[in-house]
């Protein structure tokens, strides 16, 4: 559980960070909305591989990174105003291991190990996380917790975009976890049948290249 830090700035955008020095007074507390349209999140399977884009609305980056130690406290020292609160949050270790710990992906009961794929544009993007599986991905227990530790009234309508059952589902702090089985074969051809393929294409083409220069050498023969 992370500690939880009054928030004198949460009122502000992620851009409005970067000049809160020049702030006479602290803006008033908290003013996130865990109360209004939950935060959505798009999933994909590619073979054994699981990317995941979670976005949430400027004012909840502003109240994760608060709570995680990402922003200075004008009311304890000098802020920083040479980086926007957006390069502020990719920077920060904490926000990065929060949603690697908060956003999983589980395969047969097994973890599946990822990585944070990168915070840039995470206002329009999103925090991209990508799972390495064990075996090609049908069925996945995905769990999505981010923000419920800070309100337990936050959700995440998660979407998948490759034909899943169910489509859509909602994670709340009540059902953080959720099983969604993937159409078999729907995310493409694993990497490993992806390499074989590409692998036997570029030998035939060179089968292929050594046949035409023996025939063009013995039409030449034939000739002289």
């Amino acid at each position: 559980m992370i500690a939880r830090i009054p928030s004198p700035v949460a009122a502000l955008g992620l851009a409005g960070l970067a000049v809160l020095a020049t702030l006479a007074t602290p803006a008033p507390p908290a003013a996130a909305h865990p109360f209004g349209p939950p935060s959505t999140a798009r999933i994909s399977v590619h073979g054994s591989r699981v990317d995941i884009a979670w976005l949430a609305a400027e004012d909840d980056w502003v109240a994760l990174g608060q709570s995680l130690g990402a922003f200075e406290d004008p009311a304890v020292g000098a802020v920083a105003t040479d980086l926007t609160g957006e390069q502020k949050l990719q920077r920060s270790a904490r926000v990065q291991d929060y949603l690697l710990d908060r956003i999983t992906v589980r395969q047969d009961g097994a973890t599946c190990p990822g990585r944070l794929d990168t915070l840039d544009r995470l206002l329009r993007e999103g925090a991209r996380l990508r799972f390495d599986c064990p075996a090609d991905v049908v069925d996945l227990d995905v769990t999505v917790g981010a923000l419920t530790d800070l309100n337990e009234a936050y959700r995440t309508m998660l979407t998948s975009q490759t034909p899943a059952t169910p489509e859509r589902t909602l994670f709340t702090a009540a059902e953080q976890t959720h099983r969604i089985r993937f159409a078999p074969g729907a995310g493409g051809l694993p990497d490993s049948t992806v390499r074989t393929l590409v692998g036997t294409g570029a030998a035939l083409l060179v089968a292929v290249a050594a046949l035409v220069a023996v025939r063009l050498r013995r039409r030449t023969r034939g000739r002289s």
